[in-house]
C-alpha cells in the first residue's frame, strides 16, 4: 500500500512524502517528497527517525512521528472490536492500518493521509465531533465496551469521535462550548478510586508548582468524575505538529529513556533550550513528590513553533498514584543509570538541565510547597473527602520526607539563625524578623 503523507502547516496542506507499507508485516518505508524539500521554510516530520534528506528510509515498524498519529490501548480495543461487529470492513494487523482507522479530524498531531491527490484524507468513519453535552451518552457507550455488550452504534460513535493520545483508559474526542477540541477521560466499572479527580487534582497541583500544564476541568457526570483535557496541538483551526518525546530520541518500543537523555534531545532539537530544560526539570520534581508513576516518554510530548525547532508541549498525564498501585509500575529513570528515584539524584543531575545549585533548590522548594498543600487544593476542586484520603499516600511517602530535609538543611545553611517549622524558615528571636526580611529580599528567598 502506498500513501501519500501531508502536514497542515501555517494554515495550509502540503504534501510531505510518501509511505509504503508492506501488504503482510510490519515493514515500511518512507521517501520525502521533492517539492517539501525544496521549501524554504521545510523540516523534518520525524528528526531522529526520518531527518530531512533525499532518499528512502525503511523501517522495521512504523516511524515514531506517524505512530503517534494512531490509538493507545483503548483505541485498538474499540477498532477490533468495530471489526468483530463488521462496523469496519478490514482486521487491521498493521500499525498503519489502526492510524487509518481513526477519524481525519481527531487524529493526533498536524500530519494527514491520503492515497492519491484526487482522494479525500482517510478517516474510517464521518462522524462529528461530540459536544461537551454529550458525555453522559459517551460514558454509556465506554461502560458498554467494558462490559463486552456494546452495540455497533456505541462503537460507531466512539470511533466517530476518535481516540486520542495516551495510555488504556477510555477516553474520546469532544467539542468544548466555544468550539475547540477537547478530550475527555471516563471512568472504568472496575476502578477502585476516581481517577478523573486524581489527575485533575495532579493538574492543578502542576500548575501551583509552575508546571506549564494542559488546560483541564473536572466535569461531573451521572455521579461520576469525567476529565476534560483541552487539546493543545489545535489553535483554532489550525494544527500543530506533534511528537512523542519516545520519538523526538528515537527510542524503540518499551524503552524507559530517561529525563536526562530527554533534556540531551532538548538541547539537541530545541527551540527555547534554557526555559525547556528548566521546565523538565521542575516536571521531573514534580513527579517525584506527587507520586506519577505512569510517567514514561510517550507521556510527554513536544510541539513546532518553528520549522525543525520543538517545544515542550504543556504537560498531561499527569495521574497520583497510591502506594497499593505502584509496584506495577515503571517510572521513567532520572538518568541513564536506572537507580531507584531520589530528589538527591535528581538534584545531582540537575546540571544537566543547565541548573545550579541554589536554581534547582529553589525549585524544589516551590514544587514542594505546592504539592504540600494537596489535601486543600482537592477541597478547592470539591474533591471528596473519602478520594482524596484514598490519594493520601500519592502525597505522603519517603520522597516527601526527603524533600523537606533537603529544603531544611538548605535553610540552615544559609540562614544559620533560623529554625524550620513545617518546611518554613521563621526567625528565633521576633525583633530580628524586619532584618531577616531585608536579607531574605536580597537573596531572593521567602519568608
Amino acid at each position: 500500500m502506498t500513501l501519500e503523507v501531508h502536514i497542515d502547516w501555517r494554515g495550509q496542506t502540503h504534501l510531505v512524502g510518501r509511505l509504503f507499507a508492506a501488504e503482510r508485516g510490519a515493514s515500511v518505508s518512507f521517501e520525502y517528497a521533492l517539492e517539501w524539500l525544496q521549501r524554504e521554510d521545510t523540516f523534518a516530520i520525524d528528526p531522529t527517525s526520518l531527518p530531512l534528506q533525499r532518499g528512502t528510509y525503511h523501517g522495521a515498524t512504523l516511524f515514531g512521528a506517524i505512530q503517534d498519529c494512531g490509538p493507545d490501548r483503548w483505541g485498538r480495543v474499540l477498532i477490533e472490536r468495530a471489526v468483530r461487529k463488521k462496523v469496519l470492513p478490514q482486521q487491521p494487523y498493521r500499525d498503519i492500518d489502526y492510524v487509518l482507522a481513526l477519524d481525519d479530524m481527531s487524529r493526533v498531531g498536524a500530519l494527514r493521509f491520503r492515497l492519491d491527490p484526487k482522494s479525500p484524507f482517510l478517516a474510517a468513519t464521518s462522524g462529528k465531533i461530540p459536544p461537551l453535552v454529550r458525555l453522559n451518552a459517551l460514558l454509556r457507550a465506554t461502560d458498554a465496551v467494558h462490559s463486552e455488550n456494546e452495540t455497533a452504534q456505541d462503537l460507531r460513535f466512539l470511533l466517530g469521535a476518535g481516540s486520542p493520545l495516551g495510555g488504556a483508559r477510555p477516553k474520546a474526542a469532544v467539542a468544548l462550548r466555544d468550539g475547540r477540541l477537547a478530550i475527555a477521560k471516563f471512568p472504568k466499572p472496575d476502578d477502585t478510586r476516581d481517577i478523573a479527580a486524581g489527575e485533575i487534582l495532579a493538574l492543578t497541583l502542576a500548575e501551583k508548582a509552575g508546571v506549564h500544564v494542559a488546560e483541564h476541568q473536572l466535569v461531573p457526570v451521572g455521579g461520576y468524575g469525567v476529565a476534560v483535557i483541552t487539546r493543545f496541538d489545535r489553535v483554532d483551526k489550525s494544527r500543530i505538529p506533534f511528537v512523542s518525546a519516545s520519538s523526538l530520541l528515537g527510542l524503540p518500543q518499551g524503552n524507559p529513556g530517561a529525563y536526562t537523555l530527554l533534556a540531551d534531545g532538548i538541547r539537541q532539537f530545541g527551540n527555547d533550550v534554557p526555559s525547556d530544560l528548566r521546565e523538565l526539570w521542575r516536571r521531573l520534581i514534580f513527579s517525584l513528590l506527587a507520586s506519577n508513576y505512569d510517567d514514561h516518554p510517550r507521556n510527554h510530548g513536544f510541539l513546532m513553533p518553528e520549522p525543525g525547532r520543538w517545544s515542550l508541549s504543556p504537560a498531561y498525564d499527569i495521574n497520583p498514584v497510591p502506594e497499593v498501585d505502584r509496584v506495577y509500575i515503571n517510572k521513567m529513570p532520572i538518568t541513564e543509570d536506572l537507580a531507584e528515584p531520589a530528589i538527591g539524584i535528581a538534584l545531582d543531575a540537575a546540571e544537566r538541565f543547565g541548573l545550579g545549585p541554589s536554581e534547582s533548590k529553589e525549585i524544589l522548594r516551590e514544587v514542594f510547597t505546592a504539592v504540600s498543600g494537596w489535601r486543600e487544593t482537592g477541597r478547592r476542586l470539591r474533591i471528596k473527602a473519602s478520594t482524596l484520603d484514598a490519594y493520601a499516600s500519592a502525597f505522603q511517602h519517603p520522597l516527601i520526607a526527603e524533600a523537606k530535609q533537603l529544603i531544611g538543611s538548605q535553610t540552615y545553611r544559609r540562614f544559620p539563625n533560623l529554625r524550620v517549622v513545617r518546611g518554613r524558615a521563621t526567625p528565633k528571636q521576633r525583633p530580628q524578623r524586619p532584618r531577616l526580611r531585608q536579607r531574605l529580599r536580597r537573596t531572593g528567598a521567602k519568608d
